[in-house]
């Protein structure tokens, strides 16, 4: 990473529009990530063979840490959350690949990332209390907080992506510091703290927007998918 990762890099453009490394490098992972899942669910069974023993792992740990911390059966979250989390997992590990950038070290990726959060919440909240009830939210517990409740749903939002940002391109710099400094098998163990450092960054975003659209379905009735007494 030799320049600022606010300076966008233009790879080739489609008509006006032009493509940058960090949309790039989006593509592929998408593309990879898409592939993948296509292989891995084509050929399902009850018998399940390694690669469906981890991929039902990975679902089941999703599902668990949705419904854990929503109260709710995780179906209807599943594919968001799990999406983010495999995605943003994927980019932050995508600087372990020789000359490849993380998408998520550059600002307009995490950006969208945020404003994804941001919508789906809203979306969420409108859909589960509707839009008047969505809106009765913000004057809780009085309507002076409704300013307050306002700015949090924005603040929040950019809190997303200011950290996500700042750790993803810190690990990168460290890295490539020390790569030109130090040559190439020193920093390796910086290496692998980045690929622990990526994944928890990946958890710690998906699970703040679980958080955060639980909050906004928060007020409707309860639905834990088990009956009580």
């Amino acid at each position: 990473m030799n320049e600022s990762p606010l300076v966008l890099q233009t790879v080739f453009q489609i008509g006006p529009v032009p493509i940058t490394q960090a949309v790039l490098t989006t593509w592929v992972i998408m593309a990879v990530l898409a592939v993948g899942a296509r292989l891995l669910t084509r050929k399902l069974s009850l018998e399940a063979g390694s690669a469906q023993t981890v991929l039902e792992l990975v679902v089941t740990t999703i599902d668990a840490q949705i419904e854990q911390t929503m109260q709710r059966p995780a179906t209807q979250f599943r594919t968001l959350i799990g999406t983010l989390f495999i995605f943003i997992l994927a980019a932050n590990w995508s600087s372990l690949v020789p000359n490849v950038e993380p998408p998520t070290a550059r600002l307009e990726t995490d950006a969208a990332l945020a404003v994804i959060v941001f919508a789906a919440t809203i979306w969420f909240g409108v859909r589960e209390n509707g839009p008047l009830g969505y809106l009765k939210t913000f004057a809780e517990p009085s309507i002076v907080m409704a300013p307050l409740n306002l700015i949090e749903q924005i603040t929040r939002t950019f809190s997303l992506m200011v950290r996500l940002f700042g750790n993803v391109m810190s690990g990168v710099f460290v890295v490539g510091i020390v790569l030109s400094l130090a040559g190439l098998l020193v920093p390796i163990p910086l290496m692998a703290l980045d690929l622990l450092t990526g994944a928890v960054q990946a958890y710690i975003f998906a699970i703040l927007a679980t958080v955060f659209i639980g909050a906004a379905v928060s007020e409707g009735t309860p639905k834990t998918g088990k009956e009580t007494d």
